[in-house]
């Protein structure tokens, strides 16, 4: 596998994560290795290794979310990501009852403040 390609259990859930981005006009799949969506700078949703859908919910949301599809917080490195839960495979291929959630994330992470960017020196 190549340094900037998926791991193949992303690389199989890509199909479905692009439908479920594609029920948010104006917001685009990045990344090659790790795809993920964001909104001025702070990231909404991404595919794990392991091809799972991550996506950031605010508080109320993100229990309501934790109870109803009885899944967790998710895990990174060792580390809970507090405001991160992990989408159960079931629903990343139901489109229709994802979507909402989806854009749950979206509306969330729109209400952040924007990160600042960061340019890479050219080296002159």
């Amino acid at each position: 596998m190549a340094k900037d390609q998926p791991s193949p259990a992303t690389a199989a859930s890509i199909p479905a994560y692009d439908r479920v981005i594609a029920t948010h006009d104006g917001l685009e799949r990045k990344g090659a290795k790790l795809p993920y969506t964001s909104l001025n700078g702070n990231m909404s949703s991404y595919l794990a290794e392991d091809g799972t859908l991550v996506l950031r919910l605010p508080a109320g949301d993100r229990e309501s979310f934790l109870v109803e599809c009885g899944t967790q917080l998710h895990t990174a490195y060792g580390t809970v990501q507090k405001e991160y839960v992990d989408v159960p495979a079931v629903l990343l291929e139901a489109t229709d009852a994802l979507a909402p959630w989806f854009a749950t994330s979206v509306r969330y992470v729109g209400g952040l403040r924007p990160k600042p960017t960061t340019r890479r020196s050219t080296g002159s």
